[in-house]
């Protein structure tokens, strides 16, 4: 077996290393786990300990454990570790070393080479001390590349098709945006910007204030100087981030967290995704910010980037990709896991330059956003049918997500959930795919809070339930098919009245008349627009069929002059389609 080439995505929360084997990208897991968190500690024996074993000791022995040495790499510095001092180097080496074990065992052959990844936005001295970790884990690193480059290769660098794209890639404790040139398997980092002190870590402490102002009211005192319970409620806040990512409300609940005065202090506490949204809102901003100057050092503007990618387990934060939905109008691609995103991409670039071929990267995504309506405003005036998406297009499937909603008016009984699929912020000009009514609240002001859950599995069965909050009253539908069924009944509605305008039975390919060059030509070009009805808009596809009525029109009358124009607009609708 030749030489192995593995690619690591060293991070600051979490780190991955993966291989291309058969031409397919493997991110290599152990005991069942693709992602290593990026802790290290010593146990009370010596021992060391990376990883998982390293995170639940954090808990216990924080000053055992040190986690987020990323953000401390190329900084002359130290960090303490069961009383004894290590560099950013050493540290990230025994990450490195972990991972090189992993893929050891996976292969089963000693593996010295690496591509390492980096953020766009790191200093030649943090590049430096990234490869020193490297050689420091007995690796030979044959290339560092930035991350949004890996995670461009990822999405398709190796297609023809010239892109630009915009990878906002926000990991736990970096953040940066690159625009990218893609063309042909090159791919131009064309600008950057970022920090490479802000991330997920940040939202956390965010949380963790939160929760000291809690205790600090109801207790009154500060917990900041007990490291264990410091630790756990920094657990905790993570959890809480995670469970917001997809719930509109987050329980934080840490019983016997410490004692003070004699009695012991159990924290039980509510956080709305509104509120931590808020908490973090500076934050994001500074990410909208960076995106725009990266956007001027390339020289384009929002309108020229043709799709983004992101980067990083902080993106699944939802007002992040809505963020991004309102300033470019389009969503951002997330299909591909953005935690294991750039190690897919570094084990790429190692197979190129390897000389291996590597095949596309295929993950099954929702094709359709979907949501319900609410009360709302539309263009700028209240509007009761406002579209609100709850999972978005192209999210990776499975997908559940959460929102939540207030009733309108004071003592209001009941409420109608309507369920859309579409892309309009009009609900109403979206496909409404089923619905039902929640009924028997309590009588009680407006305000009342009702929680909407969707979810959608691999086989398009769509799982919608809506509860009322305070008393846990629920309602529930499945909707059979909901990816494929409407466009599969609009495709066969569509092909019906076609084929009944030319008098063609279903499964019948022959036609009564004798074709003119002109019919026969016109023929050709039905078939052709009929072969892309399944992916065009619910507008494109009414424009296309009135054309083809028309065209059909035509063909029964034997007027070939009649055909010249619908036959010339068909093919200008198809040639815009296919460009």
């Amino acid at each position: 077996m030749s030489d192995i080439i593995i690619g690591i995505d060293l991070g600051t929360t979490n780190s991955e290393v993966a291989i291309v084997e058969n031409g397919k990208v493997t991110v290599i897991s152990e005991a069942g786990k693709k992602i290593l968190p990026s802790f290290v500690g010593i146990d009370d024996k010596g021992e060391i300990l990376v990883g998982e074993t390293a995170r639940n000791q954090y808990l216990i022995y924080p000053e055992r454990t040190i986690k987020s040495i990323k953000r401390l790499m190329g900084q002359d510095a130290q960090v303490v570790m069961a009383g004894h001092h290590y560099t950013p180097q050493e540290i990230s080496a025994i990450i490195l070393k972990r991972l090189k074990t992993i893929a050891e065992q996976y292969v089963g052959q000693a593996i010295s080479k690496a591509v390492i990844t980096v953020p766009a936005y790191f200093s030649d001295a943090q590049r430096q001390a990234t490869h020193e970790a490297g050689q420091i884990a007995g690796l030979d690193v044959v290339r560092m590349i930035n991350e949004p480059t890996a995670a461009a290769l990822v999405y398709g660098a190796s297609q023809g098709e010239a892109k630009r794209m915009l990878v906002y890639d926000l990991g736990g404790g970096t953040f940066d945006v690159s625009v990218v040139n893609v063309q042909d398997g090159v791919v131009e980092v064309l600008s950057s910007h970022g920090d490479n002190h802000l991330g997920g870590d940040d939202f956390d402490q965010q949380i963790i204030n939160h929760i000291q102002d809690h205790i600090r009211e109801q207790h009154g005192m500060d917990i900041s100087e007990h490291s264990k319970a410091m630790a756990r409620i920094t657990r905790a806040a993570e959890n809480a981030k995670l469970v917001l990512s997809d719930e509109p409300y987050a329980q934080i609940e840490e019983e016997y967290l410490l004692e003070h005065e004699g009695a012991p202090i159990h924290l039980t506490l509510e956080l709305a995704r509104s509120d931590y949204e808020e908490m973090i809102d500076d934050y994001i901003n500074a990410t909208m910010d960076a995106v725009h100057i990266a956007l001027k050092g390339a020289k384009l503007t929002v309108s020229d980037i043709d799709e983004i990618i992101l980067v990083g387990g902080s993106t699944r934060t939802p007002c992040i990709r809505e963020r991004l939905l309102d300033e470019f109008g389009f969503e951002p691609h997330g299909e591909v896991d953005p935690d294991l995103c750039v190690a897919m991409g570094a084990a790429t670039q190692a197979a190129m330059i390897n000389g291996q071929q590597i095949d596309t990267v295929l993950v099954d995504v929702t094709p359709y956003t979907y949501g319900t309506s609410a009360m709302g405003y539309l263009d700028g005036e209240p509007y009761p049918y406002q579209f609100v998406p709850v999972i978005h297009k192209n999210s990776v499937l499975p997908a559940r997500k959460s929102e939540a909603f207030m009733t309108f008016q004071d003592g209001q009984r009941e409420v109608r959930v309507s369920i859309y699929q579409g892309e309009d912020p009009d609900a109403l000009n979206n496909i409404e795919i089923g619905e039902f009514m929640i009924e028997d609240l309590r009588d009680v002001p407006a305000g009342n809070i009702i929680t909407l859950t969707l979810d959608l599995d691999l086989n398009g069965m769509l799982h919608v339930s809506a509860r009322e909050k305070a008393t846990g009253l629920e309602k529930s539908i499945t909707i059979n098919n909901a990816i494929s069924r409407f466009e599969t009944e609009a495709l066969s509605h569509a092909k019906q009245r076609i084929d009944g305008l030319f008098g063609q039975k279903a499964g019948d390919e022959t036609f009564s008349k004798p074709d003119s060059a002109a019919v026969a030509e016109a023929r050709k070009l039905i078939k052709k627009a009929e072969s892309l009805f399944e992916t065009v808009s619910a507008e494109d596809k009414e424009d296309m069929v009135d054309l083809i009525e028309t065209i059909a029109s035509g063909i029964e009358d034997g007027d070939d002059n009649a055909l010249q124009e619908p036959v010339a607009r068909l093919n200008d609708i198809i040639y815009y389609l296919e460009s």
